[in-house]
């Protein structure tokens, strides 16, 4: 039975993705959890798993009370909806789907995490503007983004260690999810990064005789791009 043109371009493909997830591993921000909190509009979900693969952020959870996405991450992987708005992201950014806050909040303090939530306005006990924060201070650490409409929850803000807020200067004091997100989690990957580059562990302890590189070459993106398309003469 002859293969169709896009079996033979998915065939093809395999290796070369895999190849392209080998080479980010060391670039992956460990230990870092984004969180989406009741989103209203399951491509805004997709979206944000976008940019948590994109800029090298670990793992997403989502509080998911309407129960929108399924328990099982393979599951979700096949659920075109997710894999459309995600560009196949979410193939390869683990997502863990919660029923409630404190469902998510418990499972994150039982394993050590400690959690910031964003927001446009003052709401927290300690505030920080985006680019006044140490993203390195905990070695484990959950980034929560809230509903779309409502923002974070109050719950949320109460159980986290601080609030996080993006400097804005126009009449518009608000920005949509996956442009929030990209934005927070742009500043805490880099900051991140560069911790694992220098150190081993927390609390500037184990450094590297030999700092990781932070950002990969443009010769390397490239060779790995040419593979992706199939112009290294397979």
């Amino acid at each position: 039975m002859p293969v169709v043109a896009g079996e033979a371009v998915r065939k093809k493909s395999k290796p070369s993705v895999r190849n392209r997830a080998n080479a980010i591993k060391p670039f992956v921000c460990k230990n870092l959890i984004a969180v989406i909190e009741a989103p209203s509009d399951i491509k805004n979900i997709g979206t944000v798993i976008r940019n948590v693969n994109a800029l090298g952020c670990e793992k997403i959870y989502v509080v998911d009370p309407r129960r929108a996405l399924p328990d099982d991450w393979q599951e979700m992987r096949e659920q075109r909806s997710l894999s459309a708005t995600s560009v196949s992201a979410v193939k390869w950014s683990f997502v863990k789907r919660f029923d409630s806050t404190d469902d998510c909040f418990d499972h994150l303090e039982r394993n050590n995490f400690h959690s910031v939530v964003t927001s446009p306005h003052l709401k927290g006990q300690t505030n920080i503007w985006l680019h006044e924060g140490d993203f390195t201070e905990h070695a484990k650490l959950a980034v929560w983004f809230g509903n779309e409409k409502r923002g974070i929850s109050d719950r949320a803000v109460e159980r986290s260690d601080a609030c996080l807020a993006i400097p804005m200067f126009g009449i518009i004091e608000s920005l949509n999810l996956a442009t929030s997100s990209g934005i927070v989690l742009y500043e805490v990957t880099k900051q991140r990064r560069e911790y694992q580059s220098k150190f081993r562990k927390r609390d500037k302890r184990g450094e590297r005789s030999e700092p990781l590189p932070t950002v990969m070459g443009r010769e390397e993106n490239t060779r790995l791009q040419s593979k992706s398309l199939g112009k290294d003469g397979a």
